[in-house]
């Protein structure tokens, strides 16, 4: 009776693993516009490989199999460069976008159909024992870079800017960018999960109002001053030794397009 019923649990949990597998494989194909074939995408994606590794890893540590998950994640992490842990819990429909150094913590969740790209990491802020990592909701972005760290609840449809240091919950359908992280957007439901082009950037947003705030105090100190007076400016110019092929304003306005502010 128990040898059967065993039987049927792993069965059971094979045929589970095998539908996420197949899952995993199709979302590659609908949100990765350079997969044109089966077989380039089974043998050229390293995110697809790791999921494979780890999900036969995370079945042995469920049924407290020593050592062989760990080092089955260890010999994933060599040959793809993403290092899961056994013990996180990864949802179905996956997609780690080429995937270097993504770093997933042993107490992690991810959501389902969850899009994560290189460079990612889910972690912990310390020695903390029990839940110590984040958990993200279904259909979660998480942009190359970014780390998300601590035990946190991600909402679903999220999407977090590259670069971003996530230390906070944050509530479904929003845009967080930035370091610490902060909610930019409400409402992502209409947002095409691949237009990172589309978040906001706080950041660059404030540095542009103080500019265009320095530029008009500038202007009033011109109007105030002697027509004969140098202007704050040319002054800092003169100070410099080095000669400018522009001004300023110019160089600072270059900055500004440049860095897409």
């Amino acid at each position: 009776m128990i040898l059967s019923f065993c039987f049927q649990s792993l069965t059971y949990q094979r045929k589970f693993q095998q539908i996420m597998l197949l899952t995993d494989w199709q979302t590659i194909f609908e949100r990765d516009p350079a997969a044109r074939n089966w077989l380039e995408v089974l043998f050229c994606y390293p995110g697809l490989q790791a999921l494979v590794f780890h999900r036969l890893a995370h079945w042995l540590y469920k049924i407290g199999i020593p050592f062989v998950p760990r080092f089955i994640s260890h010999l994933s992490r060599f040959l793809t460069g993403i290092e899961i842990h056994p013990g996180a819990l990864i949802g179905q429909g996956v997609f780690i976008d080429h995937g270097m150094g993504v770093v997933i913590g042993e107490t992690a969740i991810v959501g389902d159909y969850a899009l994560i790209y290189q460079g990612v990491t889910l972690g912990g802020t310390g020695k903390e024992s029990g839940k110590r990592h984040p958990t993200l909701g279904s259909h979660v972005v998480v942009g190359a870079g970014a780390k998300v760290l601590g035990n946190i609840q991600i909402g679903d449809r999220v999407r977090i800017g590259a670069g971003s240091v996530v230390l906070r919950d944050v509530p479904s359908n929003t845009t967080v960018v930035g370091i610490p992280g902060r909610v930019t957007r409400q409402n992502n439901l209409t947002t095409n999960v691949l237009d990172h082009d589309q978040l906001r950037d706080v950041e660059a947003e404030v540095i542009r109002a103080l500019f265009e705030r320095v530029k008009a105090l500038e202007k009033q100190l011109e109007q105030l001053s002697d027509k004969s007076s140098l202007s704050t400016i040319e002054v800092g110019d003169e100070l410099t030794n080095k000669p400018k092929s522009k001004n300023s304003d110019g160089m600072i306005e270059d900055f500004l397009d440049g860095a897409g502010i």
